[in-house]
């Protein structure tokens, strides 16, 4: 487990960065980020594309994965 775990780690940082260097660029800038939607964007889960989704579940497997390489 103490080898798996950090080849996880590795593998799912190398895919995350892969994933967010082929997303297209958008030219909304930082408006929304913080806060700045209204209620009409709260099924935007169905607009974003496939990239996007990807590039979400990955971040939470790589926070999860450094979370239990931070406990182990």
């Amino acid at each position: 487990m103490k080898v798996f775990l950090p080849l996880v780690h590795i593998v799912l940082s190398v895919v995350l960065m892969v994933v967010v260097l082929l997303q297209h660029r958008k030219q909304g800038g930082f408006g929304g980020v913080f806060g700045g939607g209204t209620q009409a964007d709260a099924g935007q889960w169905q607009r974003f594309t496939s990239l996007t989704k990807l590039t979400i579940v990955l971040a939470g497997f790589f926070m999860l994965s450094s979370i239990l390489l931070i406990l182990l």
